[in-house]
């Protein structure tokens, strides 16, 4: 098999090797002692030797050695215990190698070369095996259906994998299988006549850990706000750990996350069943590369493939990985950083197939408008590759061909030797080879003639400017003269933006910024404006124009700092945990001696959000732009640390953290660019500012060459992170929010204890998520009900259905069959804005009054429920109504140890009213009126005693109900200019205060504890069953 490979210093130490065949740059040798006939002394002597010296050799026999002509030292690249295998890697080196190295002039290419062709063959090997192990679709239908019938969740919850380990409970341990779906994690076991099971939601997971205790070297730690789990003895722990922090992460996001996230195409396709597990590492490969390259994150990954590409300046072929996307071509080095490429497809003329040849096996020729080709060779699946590249490019090229016009790009007359020299032989353009002499180009600054340009080039934003010509004037032209909150904060802060700046002290500059920032906010209403941003703006506006730096300001907040500048800077609260993270990791002794580092972090918040633009020298902080443009996020991470670096020493000794930030701000105050011999030249629309004089300088160059020592941090290292630290940050967000902006704001509204109310929350806001889950229409129609913009204690809200299943968990008095018509009419009741919506303010106030308020207040809310929406409580309630309040009485009384005595006190109380409503009907009608009404009245008597009987009068069926109230609504809409029978509230509290059995049960105390512990426990079951019988009605 082929190996990574390792070096050997000597080849044949102690001749224990026999070389079997060789060449100038290969070896193929035999362990002594294996294969010959005779010489058993030899073999038993070699195999004491190998248990000493190299327990590898003694299980593979042979091996193959890269070797280079006149050195000592050689790199073993494959091994094996059979000669059969060795032969096939042997000839496979030598038909598709060994010629090839005979153009490289010097021994280093050589040794690159091979190595990465040997790592390309083991990332093959690898990625075969994956196929081959994807799991069959009848087993994971089985598996599929032990996780619904374990659990009792709707179909609709997609399971996306399952794993074998162990859930320790103290030093217990209980083996069985964890499932992961898309929203809950749950754990089954059955051992020794005992089940375990359990289902944990991604919205109530807080923290992920790797941990080690002293029974177990390696577990997982998932900790929620109640309690944690811990697990161990999976066969993958590496996978298991991935693929639970990719699913929290999506979840919390998406039911967390002010902006919501989709779920994966995949995830919802019932068909695809294998392909469930391969979906969600699809998904994090495309969020990687995305961050890798800057890609728009609405870009789709289309194909992976490996190849190599032709790189002019190293003389060779570059072993990578090849990355097609909607609109882009993007080729990454297997080493990060070593070289990578982006190629817009709108900057592409055609892509063809070359001639296969020994030495160029299945080139590709990708020819760009710069009149230069780029050269891809090894492409596994070229047929198919070129074919689906081909058709996208001819859609796209069919879609631009109007806007498309060649445009020779203009350089300034004084221009920086060294990227003169740079651009014929790297190219210029997004297609450019980005290579380590690219970036220490970088980090001496970008000349200003170059910036803009250039900053538009690693961003890519000239791409997106290309293709839509037009959009940035069209959009100021919609934006001005609107006014709104954004404008307001805009308007506010335009002379803050770089005030010492000359060009932002006249009418020009300041009127720039403005439409830039305003038409930013009509583009995009859910970021709108933040602060920052004018900051970031301006200096944008220094070196590009009003059209570029507009795209760029588009290119920074939407794909390189995602959730930055909205209202929550939730991207920014991540990076701040991933930055402490980092700062324990690669700082130790400084995070050992500040143990809480959060005001580090709180101090670095404006680096990140104003990309050292706020804290730097301004020629310094542009320089900082220079490399965040080139390298992305990671540029400011590698800076943050290089500064804390620099000041440890300091930092360390510093008694309090006000002390610690003028360490900072004087260090960073110091910081100054180290221009050469003349000034450049400013953008011809503004000018530049001087600099402060009379500090010793920190030379700029110098803090930006520490990064080297922080150069080993990679976007992937800084996306896992992120994916881990973004589930703590979103979780903390929320129990801060729900404390400070819930319920302080409800609190003072009702006599609920903090806990209780802390309680019924978590129960409203789950009742929402359990919609997001399972309800009918799917996410979108369940995202409505969170509505971001309205004030947090407003944003979740339940509908009808939401709110009845939340009556039946937390009513103190349950109506049997009439329960229904109960929820109804209190939902209507408390839906005052009439948007079908409740909000908790609302759904507290109403708990309130059923648990804490008086007798008279809960009589009030019932007698609210029997009058017209809208009406007060000195509104009278009409006959027909009274029945029905009636009928709620009856029904709230049945099941109660007391329900007889019950039932004849509200019998009394009922024969009363309808005395009390007769005496009053007969008072307001005039005598002629009575006349010609008699016999009518005479009805409407026998009805009233007719319901005033005993047994139940007042129940009937549910037909008879339904034809009442159209009975009762004609009749009232008839006769609504006459004297109806009506009763007022004060007439019926009055009538129920008489009867001492009812007065005892409303002031009877309601535990509102003992009701939400039980409907902790039922909300989930029941709700899922309502789900599935309406699934299986429908």
């Amino acid at each position: 098999m082929w190996l990574n490979p390792e070096e050997v210093l000597l080849k044949n130490a102690l001749k224990l090797w026999v070389t079997e065949k060789s060449n100038d740059f290969f070896l193929l040798q035999r362990r002594r002692g294996h294969g010959d006939t005779g010489g058993k002394f030899t073999g038993l002597l070699v195999g004491a030797l190998d248990s000493v010296l190299d327990s590898n050799a003694r299980v593979t026999p042979f091996r193959i050695l890269l070797q280079m002509p006149g050195s000592q030292v050689s790199w073993t690249i494959a091994c094996g215990a059979a000669v059969g295998e060795m032969n096939r890697h042997w000839d496979w080196l030598v038909q598709n190698l060994l010629h090839s190295l005979s153009v490289f002039e010097n021994k280093e290419d050589v040794a690159s070369f091979v190595k990465g062709k040997v790592k390309g063959l083991i990332a093959e090997e690898v990625t075969g095996r994956q196929v081959a192990q994807e799991e069959e679709p009848e087993k994971f239908r089985e598996t599929l259906l032990k996780f619904e019938l374990c659990f009792g969740l709707p179909s609709s919850e997609k399971l996306v994998t399952t794993y074998s380990c162990c859930c320790w409970k103290g030093r217990v341990p209980r083996q069985g299988w964890l499932y992961l779906s898309i929203n809950h994690m749950a754990f089954y076991s059955f051992l020794l006549g005992k089940e375990v099971k359990f289902v944990v939601p991604w919205a109530e997971v807080t923290r992920l850990e790797r941990v080690s205790t002293g029974l177990m070297t390696d577990m997982v730690r998932v900790m929620t706000r109640r309690c944690q789990r811990d697990f161990s003895m999976f066969l993958s722990l590496d996978e298991a750990f991935g693929v639970i922090g990719q699913l929290a992460d999506i979840a919390l996001r998406r039911l967390l996350d002010s902006e919501g996230l989709e779920l994966d195409r995949v995830l919802q396709q019932s068909s695809n069943i294998t392909k469930r597990s391969a979906g969600n590492a699809e998904k994090v490969k495309v969020v990687s590369y995305c961050t890798l390259f800057r890609l728009p994150r609405g870009e789709r990954l289309q194909e992976v493939a490996l190849c190599s590409v032709w790189t002019p300046h190293a003389r060779c072929h570059t072993t990578g990985t090849l990355f097609t996307t909607d609109s882009y071509l993007c080729f990454a080095s297997r080493e990060e950083g070593h070289c990578s490429l982006l190629i817009p497809l709108s900057e592409v003329i055609s892509i063809e197939k070359a001639e296969s040849t020994s030495l160029l096996p299945n080139p590709v020729i990708v020819s760009v408008r710069s009149k230069k080709a780029f050269q891809l060779i090894e492409l596994q699946d070229r047929d198919s590759l070129v074919d689906s590249l081909t058709s996208r490019l001819r859609a796209l090229q069919w879609k631009h061909s109007m806007f498309r016009s060649k445009k020779s790009l203009t350089m300034e007359q004084v221009k920086e030797r060294l990227w003169e020299d740079h651009f014929p032989e790297y190219g210029r353009g997004v297609h450019m080879f980005r290579t380590e002499k690219i970036q220490k180009l970088v980090a001496m600054g970008i000349p200003e003639s170059l910036r803009g340009e250039l900053w538009m080039t690693f961003s890519d934003a000239s791409s997106e400017l290309a293709s839509h010509p037009g959009y940035y004037s069209g959009l100021v032209t919609e934006s001005m003269g609107q006014s709104s909150l954004a404008t307001e904060e805009i308007e506010r802060d335009l002379h803050r933006s770089l005030p010492d700046h000359p060009a932002f002290q006249n009418v020009k500059g300041i009127a720039a910024l403005r439409r830039v920032l305003t038409a930013y906010a009509h583009r995009n209403p859910k970021i709108g404006y933040c602060q920052s941003m004018n900051i970031l703006a301006s200096v944008l506006l220094l070196y590009t124009k009003e059209e570029e730096a507009f795209s760029l300001l588009v290119a920074v907040c939407e794909r390189m700092l995602p959730d930055y500048f909205n209202r929550r800077v939730i991207g920014a609260q991540v990076d701040q945990s991933v930055f402490e993270e980092l700062i324990r990791e690669r700082l130790p002794e400084l995070a050992e001696h500040i143990p809480d580092l959060s005001p580090l972090s709180s101090i670095s918040l404006s680096w990140f959000l104003t990309l050292f633009l706020s804290v730097l020298p301004f020629r310094s902080a542009v320089c900082v732009v220079d490399c965040f443009f080139f390298h992305g996020i990671k540029a400011i991470f590698q800076l943050g640390l290089a500064v804390l670096d620099a000041n440890a020493t300091a930092l360390c000794a510093s008694a309090d953290d006000g002390q610690a930030l003028m360490i900072l701000t004087g260090f960073l105050d110091q910081v100054k660019y180290d221009e050469g011999p003349s000034p450049p030249a400013p953008h011809p629309l503004l000018s530049q500012s001087g600099e402060e004089e009379g500090r010793p300088p920190v030379k700029q160059h110098t803090l930006i060459t520490d990064l080297i020592k922080f150069g080993d941090l990679t976007v992937r290292q800084i996306e896992k992170l992120r994916c881990r630290h973004r589930i703590q940050v979103l979780q903390a967000h929320e129990d801060t929010t729900k404390e400070n902006a819930v319920l302080r704001v409800v609190t003072p509204d009702v006599s609920l204890s903090p806990e209780n109310l802390a309680d019924v929350y978590d129960l409203f806001k789950t009742e929402h998520f359990i919609n997001l889950y399972w309800g009918d229409g799917g996410t979108t129609l369940a995202l409505q009900h969170h509505d971001p913009g309205r004030p947090y204690v407003e944003q979740y809200r339940v509908d009808r259905v939401q709110f009845k299943s939340l009556y039946m968990l937390l009513v103190p008095w349950l109506c049997g069959f009439h329960t229904d018509t109960v929820a109804h009419r209190t939902f209507t009741l408390l839906d005052q804005d009439r948007d079908s919506l409740i909000t908790f303010r609302e759904f507290a106030g109403w708990l309130d009054t059923l648990y804490c308020e008086e007798l008279n207040e809960k009589v009030r809310l019932l007698y609210r429920l029997h009058i017209p929406p809208g009406g007060s409580h000195s509104f009278p309630v009409v006959f027909l109504e009274f029945i029905q309040f009636c009928k709620t009485l009856y029904s709230m009384f049945h099941g109660n140890p007391d329900e007889n005595e019950l039932f004849q006190a509200i019998a009394t109380v009922t024969s009363l009213v309808l005395q009390i409503g007769e005496v009053g009907h007969r008072s307001r009608c005039s005598g002629s009126e009575v006349s010609s009404e008699g016999g009518a009245g005479d009805e409407v008597e026998d009805d009233h005693r007719e319901g005033s009987q005993e047994d139940h009068p007042v129940f009937s069926t549910k037909e008879e109900e339904e034809g009442e109230r159209k009975e009762g609504t004609s009749k009232s809409s008839g006769s609504e200019s006459q004297s109806e029978w009506a009763v007022s509230y004060a007439q019926i509290l009055a009538s129920l205060l008489t009867e001492q059995q009812l007065v005892n049960f409303f002031e009877k105390p309601m535990d509102l504890s003992a009701k939400v512990a039980e409907a902790k426990v039922k909300q989930y079951h029941e709700r899922a069953g309502l789900l599935m019988l309406q699934q299986g009605t429908s």
